[in-house]
C-alpha cells in the first residue's frame, strides 16, 4: 500500500505510527482483494478503528483529551458527569441498583457519577463497563482507582452485552463511532460506497445496495448526488440493548439530528468526520488506524430500533436543555462567585457545555426504557420526542 499524503494542515504522524498504520492499510487491502476487489465503508470502518492490535480504538495511542485526537464533554468539566448523576440518581432511587456504561473512554464520566452518586448516598452495587479496547479499558481503571479508589470495588469490566440487566444503561459519544453504511443516490438509483483499490491506494467504489443489511428508503434522499450514512450497526445495537434490558432506563447521549433534520438538503455530502490531533477533515483513508472516524446520529432511527426492542421512548432533547433540567447551574453555584480562581473555568466549562454555538444544540440525549413510569427528570422542559 502507498501510504497516503497528509491532507493540508494536518501534522504528519511520527515514523513508528506510520508504521503501524501502514500495516493496518495493508491487511485492509488484502481483505479487499479477497472480497473481490471490494469491501463496504462500514467493514473498512470497522477494521480502521477496531481491527485487533491495529485499529484506532484496539491500540495504544492517546486518543481523548488535550494530548490526543479529541475531547469529550467528560473531560471538558466535571460539571458535566456531576450533573448526569442527578438523572441517575432518580432512576437508582427508584430501585434500580446497577448502572451500565457503554464505552467509558478514559473513565472520567464514570468517576465523577460514582463520587457524586456517593455524595447523593445512591451510590450503585455495580458498576459496569463494557469496552472493547484494551487501552482504554486500562485508562478508565487508573482513572477510576486515582479519582475514586473507595469505589473501585463495585466496577467491572465486560467484553460484551450481560444476558439480562436491570438498571441504568449510558453511553456518551459512543453509537457515532459505530461503523456506518454509506449510500449516494445516482440516476439510476441509490448505490452503495464501499472501498477498492487503485494504484495501491485505497479509493471510492460504487455497487447496488443488494447486500446492504436493511433496507434503503430513497425517498430520504432528497435528489441524485446526495450521500449519506445509515447506522445500521448501531441500531442493531440499540435492539440488542432492548433485548438485555428486563427493566431500566437507556441513556446515550451524541451528536446529531432527527430524521427531518439529518436528511436536509443542505447535508447532501453526509455527516462522516475524522478527527486527527484536534483537527477536522473529512478522508477517512488518512492514516489508518491514527485517526477518529465518526458521523452524526439519525436519532428518529434509533428511537425506532428502541420500539422495535419493545422500549418506550421516555425522552429527548438537546445537550444544554437536558444539563440544565438536572441542576447543572446549582452545581455551578456551589462554587462562591468570589472565588475567581475556581469560578471562572467553571464558568467557561459550562458555557461549552451548554451553549448553542458549542456543545449545547448539536449535542442531542436520547432516553429509552422499560417498565418506567416516572418522568425523567432531564426532560421536565424542552422535551422533543415529538420531532423524532
Amino acid at each position: 500500500m502507498n501510504p497516503p499524503s497528509p491532507a493540508a494542515g494536518l501534522p504528519a504522524p511520527p515514523p513508528e505510527a506510520l508504521a503501524l498504520s501502514e500495516k493496518l492499510a495493508q491487511a485492509i487491502g488484502e481483505e479487499i482483494r479477497r472480497s473481490g476487489g471490494w469491501v463496504s465503508f462500514a467493514r473498512y470502518m470497522e477494521l480502521a478503528l477496531y481491527a485487533p492490535g491495529l485499529g484506532y480504538y484496539m491500540a495504544g495511542a492517546r486518543k481523548l483529551g488535550r494530548d490526543g485526537d479529541f475531547i469529550t464533554a467528560p473531560e471538558i468539566s466535571s460539571l458535566f458527569g456531576r450533573t448526569i448523576a442527578r438523572q441517575v440518581a432518580q432512576l437508582l432511587r427508584l430501585g434500580y441498583q446497577e448502572i451500565l456504561e457503554i464505552g467509558a473512554g478514559s473513565g472520567a464520566l464514570a468517576a465523577d457519577l460514582l463520587l457524586e452518586l456517593e455524595r447523593q448516598e445512591c451510590a450503585p452495587e455495580r458498576y459496569l463497563i463494557l469496552e472493547l479496547s484494551p487501552d482504554l479499558r486500562d485508562r478508565s481503571r487508573d482513572t477510576i482507582a486515582a479519582r475514586a479508589p473507595q469505589m473501585i470495588e463495585r466496577v467491572a469490566w465486560l467484553n460484551r452485552l450481560p444476558p439480562s440487566f436491570s438498571g441504568v444503561v449510558l453511553g456518551n459519544e459512543v453509537l457515532d463511532a459505530m461503523p456506518v453504511h454509506l449510500f449516494e443516490r445516482r440516476q439510476q438509483g441509490v448505490m452503495e460506497m464501499g472501498v477498492a483499490l487503485e494504484a495501491g491506494k485505497f479509493a471510492w467504489a460504487l455497487r447496488p445496495p443488494q447486500a446492504a443489511p436493511g433496507p434503503v428508503d430513497a425517498s430520504l434522499f432528497p435528489g441524485a448526488g446526495y450521500r449519506t450514512e445509515i447506522q445500521f450497526l448501531a441500531r442493531a445495537f440499540i435492539r440488542s440493548v432492548g433485548d438485555v434490558l428486563e427493566r431500566g432506563a437507556v441513556l446515550f447521549l451524541d451528536y446529531g439530528f432527527p430524521r427531518h433534520e439529518y436528511y436536509h438538503p443542505q447535508r447532501a455530502q453526509g455527516t462522516l468526520m475524522c478527527h486527527y490531533r484536534h483537527r477536522a477533515h473529512d478522508d477517512p483513508f488518512l492514516f489508518p488506524g491514527l485517526q477518529d472516524i465518526t458521523s452524526h446520529i439519525d436519532f428518529s432511527a434509533i428511537a425506532q430500533a428502541g420500539r422495535e426492542a419493545g422500549l418506550e421512548v421516555l425522552g429527548y432533547t438537546n445537550q444544554g436543555q437536558f444539563l440544565v433540567n438536572c441542576g447543572i447551574t446549582e452545581i455551578l453555584g456551589e462554587t462562591a462567585a468570589e472565588e475567581a480562581v475556581r469560578y471562572t473555568p467553571l464558568t467557561a466549562q459550562a458555557n461549552k457545555l451548554l451553549s448553542p454555538a458549542e456543545m449545547g444544540e448539536l449535542y442531542k440525549v436520547i432516553a429509552l426504557g422499560r417498565d418506567v413510569r416516572d418522568p425523567l427528570l432531564g426532560f421536565s422542559s424542552g422535551d422533543k420526542r415529538h420531532t423524532l
